[in-house]
């Protein structure tokens, strides 16, 4: 098993390198710009809004939201610390990312994970916004690949998570408030 995780990582490592060394471009500040949107701020202040006024789904939605997060971010920082996978920047010598990420460990992608259950949990009860959200996840994603902190795995690895977490946070709202809820 443990030379199954060799091979990904080298893959996740030629894939990095080649976008950063062979394709150069000019993407900084839209990068960090994409990446910030993920950092939590929409998701809360989206969430309440949808609570305080919209009748129909809102604080469905919200309930939703608050018990997929807390497994989101619960498995999240368990992965992170059991795995503790090292960041590209650590384990490629002549390579500096261009952020400063919040933690040491980069698998899986915490940004990615949230983007991924957001957009599952908007697609679930607002179905019409499913590939715009879909779209800005996957942006998200890329943007902590292209900013230099995680490797394509991490953002694989996030987005399965975050899906995961929206679905089994949808299962458990929907027993505890089974009148409202996802369509």
């Amino acid at each position: 098993m443990n030379s199954l995780f060799e091979r990904v990582h080298r893959l996740d490592t030629l894939a990095f390198l080649w976008l950063h060394v062979t394709k150069r471009f000019p993407y900084r500040k839209s990068v960090r710009w994409i990446s910030r949107t993920g950092d939590g701020h929409l998701y809360i202040l989206g969430s309440l809004a949808l609570a305080l006024l919209e009748p129909e789904h809102g604080q469905a939605f919200l309930l939703a939201g608050i018990l997929a997060y807390a497994l989101d971010i619960s498995l999240y920082l368990w992965l992170k610390n059991a795995i503790k996978r090292d960041r590209p920047a650590m384990k490629i010598d002549f390579y500096e990312a261009w952020i400063t990420p919040s933690d040491q460990f980069s698998f899986p992608s915490g940004h990615t994970a949230a983007a991924f259950l957001f957009a599952a949990l908007v697609t679930s009860f607002y179905p019409t916004f499913a590939l715009p959200c879909y779209l800005w996840a996957s942006m998200i994603g890329a943007s902590r690949v292209l900013l230099g902190v995680h490797y394509p795995s991490d953002i694989a690895a996030g987005a399965l998570l975050g899906s995961g977490a929206a679905m089994t946070g949808l299962y458990a709202s929907s027993i505890i408030w089974p009148t409202t809820g996802a369509l």
